[in-house]
């Protein structure tokens, strides 16, 4: 009994030793981890944590649901038809135009009449109608009313005229035409273009003398169609739903395809992210030929059931007094609009409404807080995205100025990586093993995502046109053999992962809210002024959104008459892709491949004090083009000239 005691104490004090020094071991790297900036990660582990995990379950919620709808081949016209069974009374649209509402029966019920009335005429699954028109209810139930039959809408900016125009209905093949009234004389512009075979239906109480010959008129057709539910396309998840066009460095208008998949995946991640409500009500001011209005806004409609009320266009005077009187509680922005809305006069409207959240991109740092906090706002729901990627970020906890974030606790759970870029080319800078370069927090490089395409929250659609689409992905770049989509916009991530835009790659630049072309404005440019060489660029402008578009034009004679060329700018670009500075110099500097070269002028911007060459600012009160002295850059800089 004796000897087994003695056993079993050595025991006990050998174990004890054994603890101690396994205490002191796990103490010795606990010090030694802590010691070399392990404290650092625990940090950012503890201040991320909760916002990761949000971010996570968003993501599996949304997993989970396309793979449901992967299975059952189901479309956005069938998740539709879902929201309708649910709450066929409940108020799906109200144009602010009109005042009209319809409920989700009612949108159900046009939307049928459109797709009986379309396939009647011959087309099918497979075919491309054009949709040329300002917002209304109707726009939604034309492409809606398409999409039952497998019919694609291209969906066309109203701005365009002439050749852009004509470019976008030919590059998608489209067989038809819907139009506005509105846009009756940008038809009869670019009619003799087309080809004899595109039929043409005119929206609205259209005048038949100011229609292109043949045209043929919706309304009174859509009467007679049949209200029941159309014949099953047998289309599914990822099959094409219609096209939106988004400018690029590459000229014309690109055709980006957007499949069933994507539109669901662009509006659930926005909806389960940032906490909407089935009785939330949405003001949509935004053109829904864009994806912001038409996917993210009017998605919640669609998918979620929640109201949209729809604003033909957006109007800072009248924006508080639409969402009071709708009793909105979402409102969608771009950062221009937050800007314009600063700019008014203090009124008591504007703090008397329900608006819980702004939704939008391009919220500048600067103005955030001030925006907020004047309006009221508690939620700021900014994020990061464009029609065709598959790297969409969101700022899903209210932190000032950031666009997203991406876990620096399990960062591969989000295969998105900003990328080192030379300075001067923005091409993406390689290691010895020809792999990319990823960024270190505080270092700005050019956002990508990791392409897989059997998965539709990463897949790439891309354009109709291949090699625009070839030039969005690089090879090799998380490790060889893989493939990942070039966003072609420069970011910069803080320690704690957050994300905050810092500039676009390339020679497009973003101004009133819209993506201006360099290429597309300099032909037109050249076109006006007789072949003249034109190099245009984007120049920043002290308190205003993106850059100005800023034009350099060889005039070694002097000839160029600048009030005509005002007057002619009206009718061939839309107002965003004016430029508001001229400068005009002898001749514009090319490279031996006869590239112009634009950085220095891009550096010197339209300061007089460094360009020594005519400079010119369109003054938009007088509809021309002024001279830019010393005082007038002034006013500029000191934001008392209105740009």
């Amino acid at each position: 009994m004796l000897r087994l005691t003695c056993c079993t104490a050595l025991c006990l004090l050998f174990r004890t030793v054994l603890m101690l020094h396994w205490f002191q071991a796990v103490g010795a790297a606990l010090i030694l981890y802590l010691g070399t900036g392990g404290w650092h990660f625990l940090k950012v582990f503890y201040m991320t944590v909760g916002r990761d995990l949000r971010g996570a379950l968003t993501l599996v919620r949304v997993k989970l649901q396309v793979n449901r709808h992967l299975r059952e081949r189901n479309t956005i016209p069938s998740i539709f038809k879902e929201c309708v069974n649910r709450h066929p009374d409940k108020t799906a649209l109200i144009f602010e135009g009109t005042g009209v509402s319809w409920t989700f029966r009612e949108l159900d019920e046009f939307s049928n009449a459109v797709a009986n009335f379309l396939y009647a005429e011959g087309f099918r699954a497979g075919d491309v109608i054009g949709l040329f028109m300002e917002n209304c209810n109707e726009y939604v139930g034309l492409w809606l009313g398409m999409a039952k039959i497998g019919v694609e809408a291209a969906l066309i900016n109203f701005n365009l005229r002439l050749d852009a125009l004509e470019h976008c209905f030919s590059v998608s093949n489209s067989k038809a035409v819907v139009f506005g009234k509105e846009l009756s004389q940008a038809m009869c512009d670019i009619h003799s273009m087309m080809g004899k075979s595109v039929r043409l239906y005119c929206h609205g109480d259209c005048d038949p003398t100011t229609v292109p010959h043949g045209t043929e008129f919706l309304a009174s057709l859509l009467q007679s169609a049949s209200r029941h539910p159309p014949k099953d396309p047998g289309r599914g998840f990822t099959d094409k739903l219609f096209y939106i066009y988004t400018s690029g460095t590459t000229g014309l208008p690109k055709a980006a395809i957007v499949v069933h998949s994507r539109y669901f995946r662009m509006a659930a991640l926005v909806h389960y992210g940032f906490g909407m409500r089935s009785d939330d009500v949405v003001y949509d001011c935004l053109p829904l030929y864009h994806s912001a209005g038409n996917i993210v806004g009017m998605g919640q409609c669609i998918l979620h059931g929640m109201t949209v009320v729809i604003k033909k266009k957006f109007s800072a005077s009248r924006f508080w007094d639409d969402c009071a009187k709708y009793n909105c509680t979402i409102v969608q922005y771009i950062g221009e609009i937050c800007r314009y809305l600063l700019n008014q006069p203090l009124r008591e409207v504007e703090t008397q409404h329900r608006v819980r959240m702004a939704l939008g991109n391009g919220l500048r740092p600067t103005i955030w807080t001030e925006f907020t906090s004047r309006f009221r706002i508690p939620q700021v729901a900014e994020f990061y995205g464009a029609t065709e990627c598959n790297c969409s970020l969101g700022n899903f906890n209210n932190h000032v100025g950031a666009c997203g974030f991406n876990s620096r606790i399990l960062p591969f759970v989000y295969p998105i990586r900003l990328m080192k870029v030379n300075e001067e080319t923005m091409e993406l800078i390689r290691n010895h093993n020809g792999l990319c370069i990823p960024c270190k927090p505080g270092e700005p490089g050019q956002l990508v995502g990791r392409i897989i395409q059997s998965d539709p929250l990463r897949r790439f659609d891309g354009y109709v046109n291949e090699s625009a689409t070839s030039k969005k992905i690089a090879q090799n770049v998380f490790k060889h053999g893989d493939m990942a989509y070039l966003t072609g916009d420069v970011l910069v991530m803080d320690e704690l992962g957050y994300m905050y835009f810092r500039d676009r790659t390339g020679d497009t630049f973003r101004w009133k809210g819209e993506n201006v072309s360099t290429t597309e404005v300099e032909g037109t440019l050249s076109r006006l002024l007789g072949q003249a060489d034109v190099v245009v660029y984007g120049v920043e402008v002290p308190g205003t959104e993106g850059r100005a578009g800023m034009a350099a034009v060889a005039d070694p004679k002097h000839a160029c008459d600048l009030d005509k060329f005002a007057r002619d700018l009206k009718k061939s670009l839309p107002g965003y892709a004016h430029p508001v500075f001229l400068r005009l110099l002898p001749e514009v500097n090319k490279t031996g491949t006869y590239k112009f070269q634009k950085t220095d002028m891009r550096k010197e911007g339209f300061n007089p004090d460094l360009v020594k060459d005519q400079l010119y600012v369109l003054d938009t009160q007088q509809g021309k083009y002024i001279s830019l002295n010393e005082e007038l850059y002034k006013r500029i800089q000191s934001g008392k000239f209105k740009l």
